[in-house]
């Protein structure tokens, strides 16, 4: 059973992005005397700068808590209602974690990009987390929370518009701006090393169902090299996080009782712009993906990532395009103020207070956010972080 004494236990506070969770917190939820939160993580001297860096009140509760120390974990865990988990690559440093809040009861929430490692823990924990009455709910940040969402939410029109679901949506990246933080570097590192050193995940990594287990859909686009789209006018080149969000919004659709259909089709690319100089912005981005594949030496390095004023100069614009069968559309846009980490801190703060607070008729399992929380996780990002949910004429 979850304790009361905390709402959320920030865990992995002293990372990059547990600070940013922290300092939207301790800004956005300033006298707010109903939301009892703690910091936590290995060392309380770094915890105490993080709590006074972000502003947070002298008397923020710290917690030392450690992955490599599961008695210390359970001892976080037993503190609290939920945990937001900033401690990866969560393949190397999450498992006993989400081991702990399916077992305990205990709501958990992170930001976690690595369908193979949720994969995996869907198939141990599941079970015990709908016995137990924890919501386990992953990716509640960038990856994949926007997208999940604007899926939801393109396809929320295209049944006021066409009387029934879209067997297929588009997910184009129309403006996007930020860099890489060294925890994002470290995940992908972390995945691309799992996968030489066992070669039967290969199939895993490129399967668009891995996250919806004993449901195999229909045949989805490969997103893989540039492509020209005349319905938008526009090249399109592959998107990076595609082999993420696409995963997330089929698992959603699967957790929603196939509120797309079991035919559904979706993919995910980046428009590049038209004519000649659109299809060389496309070859640029393929070469740039390539390129980086984000497992290479160098980058930043954990705890490193964009400045504040990069992160609040960055933004992001997202189209969905939903297309019926005879071809009519509906297009919804999903707009952020900030880059894909400032918008992140916001986003899986609100996602575990919306779940406190609005949601928590949700039934034990695990979960998307915007599976579980749809509406109300909508309003309140709207409401509070910045994110703007738009139908397109």
């Amino acid at each position: 059973m979850a304790s009361s004494k905390f709402d959320i236990v920030v865990y992995g506070a002293t990372g990059f992005t547990g600070q940013l969770v922290a300092e939207y917190l301790a800004e956005h939820y300033k006298g707010d005397g109903n939301l009892k939160w703690a910091l936590a993580g290995r060392s309380k001297d770094k915890l105490a700068s993080v709590r006074d860096a972000v502003g947070a009140p002298a008397d923020t509760p710290l917690i030392v808590a450690d992955a490599g120390d599961v008695a210390s974990l359970k001892a976080m865990v037993e503190q609290t209602r939920s945990v937001i988990a900033g401690v990866g690559p969560y393949q190397l440093f999450g498992s006993d974690l989400v081991a702990l809040c399916a077992a305990t009861g205990t709501d958990y929430f992170d930001y976690c990009g690595e369908p193979i490692w949720m994969r995996q823990m869907i198939d141990a924990h599941e079970a015990k987390a709908k016995a137990s009455g924890a919501r386990i709910v992953f990716s509640c940040g960038f990856d994949s929370l926007p997208f999940e969402l604007g899926a939801f939410f393109v396809q929320e029109d295209a049944k006021r518009a066409f009387g029934a679901p879209a067997p297929r949506v588009k997910g184009r990246v129309r403006d996007m701006s930020g860099t890489l933080s060294g925890g994002t570097a470290a995940s992908a590192r972390a995945t691309f090393a799992a996968v030489a050193k066992d070669l039967s995940l290969v199939s895993m990594v490129q399967d668009p169902f891995v996250l919806t287990p004993g449901f195999d859909g229909p045949k989805q686009p490969r997103g893989n090299k540039p492509v020209m789209e005349e319905d938008l006018g526009s090249w399109a080149a592959p998107f990076v996080m595609a082999t993420i969000n696409t995963r997330n919004v089929h698992r959603s659709n699967m957790l929603m009782n196939f509120a797309y259909g079991k035919d559904f089709v979706y993919d995910e690319m980046v428009l590049t712009g038209p004519g000649e100089q659109g299809e060389a912005n496309a070859k640029k981005v393929v070469a740039a993906v390539n390129a980086a594949r984000l497992g290479a030496s160098g980058g930043p390095k954990p705890g490193e990532g964009p400045s504040k004023e990069e992160r609040e100069s960055g933004r992001y614009d997202l189209l969905y395009v939903a297309i019926a069968p005879d071809g009519r559309q509906v297009r919804a846009s999903v707009r952020g103020d900030r880059d894909p980490y400032g918008s992140t801190g916001k986003m899986i703060a609100e996602c575990a207070i919306c779940l406190l607070r609005d949601a928590a008729d949700v039934a034990p399992g695990i979960w998307t956010p915007g599976a579980a929380m749809q509406h109300k996780l909508i309003k309140r990002l709207e409401e509070n972080a910045g994110m703007k949910f738009s139908v397109e004429q």
